[in-house]
């Protein structure tokens, strides 16, 4: 069973002091990115939802977006930076007197300046509502992980058919392996025919010549091999741990077998089965792109 690195999932919770809402979003990446988008009040809780999901997610690129309510009558801080005030009022004062206007009164016009007044609810506060947090992104985990496993048994199911494809391409490569040795020899029979009397023929000389040939084009060891790949291929499909990385680098060497019967197989009917079998990789690549 494989997993798709794409995928949505949600979850709630609630008590009676917390209210929360949290989405996730993955899509592909080579290792695990986690891209939190929360409320700074929110950072004490950082470390436990990044471990949370490296319990549920192996690779991916996650946003995870946190709606963090507080029910409770809860303590609010306005602090004021004063020295940034008397420095807004100074530069004020400043271009006051420059323009020989009247420098600013009101101390709202001050106040509505950035950074001169914010509003701090302490984070001790909130570590009451760690669980609820906590809860809430398990179940958008479960969601997200129900998605990429659908979305990775569609993928299961198009691979094993690719699969089944390139084993009918190996075969069939197999197969021609011996015509074209015959088809050599045929080939080399009747050029000596026409350039040599009958009697002149040396008929152990094109025996060694076509075994030379033979031996040049075999491509027995690659088609082995290549049915190795498959059936490993094949057991990966059915592993519950994560197997992309490995998968990826098995049709890098399926790919360098399948080049390797290129350089050997001399006959239009091998090039075309090659270019085929090479096709149906890249699709198959393209597909393990999306797997955990």
């Amino acid at each position: 069973m494989i997993k798709s690195m794409t995928g949505f999932g949600a979850g709630d919770c609630e008590n009676e002091e917390f209210k929360v809402h949290v989405e996730l979003k993955s899509v592909n990446q080579r290792y695990l990115e986690t891209n939190l988008h929360m409320h700074y009040s929110l950072a004490l809780f950082e470390n436990d939802i990044v471990k949370t999901i490296k319990e549920f997610l192996s690779r991916g690129k996650i946003d995870v977006n946190v709606s963090f309510q507080d029910k409770r009558d809860s303590n609010v801080v306005i602090n004021v930076d004063k020295g940034l005030a008397r420095a807004y009022y100074d530069a004020l004062k400043e271009i006051s007197d420059e323009l020989g206007m009247p420098v600013v009164s009101s101390p709202t016009v001050i106040a509505s300046y950035p950074d001169v007044m914010k509003v701090d609810q302490e984070a001790a506060n909130l570590e009451a509502g760690r669980d609820v947090l906590l809860s809430a992104l398990e179940m958008a985990l479960k969601n997200l992980v129900d998605m990429r496993i659908a979305e990775g048994q569609n993928i299961e199911s198009d691979l094993l058919s690719r699969i089944d494809t390139l084993q009918e391409y190996a075969d069939r490569l197999e197969v021609l392996a011996p015509q074209l040795v015959e088809q050599y020899r045929q080939r080399l029979d009747k050029v000596m025919a026409e350039i040599l009397p009958k009697s002149d023929v040396d008929e152990n000389r094109i025996i060694q010549e076509v075994g030379m040939y033979a031996d040049r084009i075999n491509y027995t060891e690659e088609i082995v091999r290549l049915r190795s790949h498959f059936d490993q291929l094949n057991a990966l499909l059915a592993s519950d741990k994560p197997v992309g990385r490995k998968i990826d680098f098995l049709i890098q060497e399926m790919n360098r077998e399948v080049n390797t019967v290129a350089s050997k197989a001399n006959s239009a009917g091998a090039s075309q089965l090659v270019v085929d079998a090479k096709a149906e990789i890249e699709k198959v690549r393209e597909q393990i792109q999306n797997i955990e």
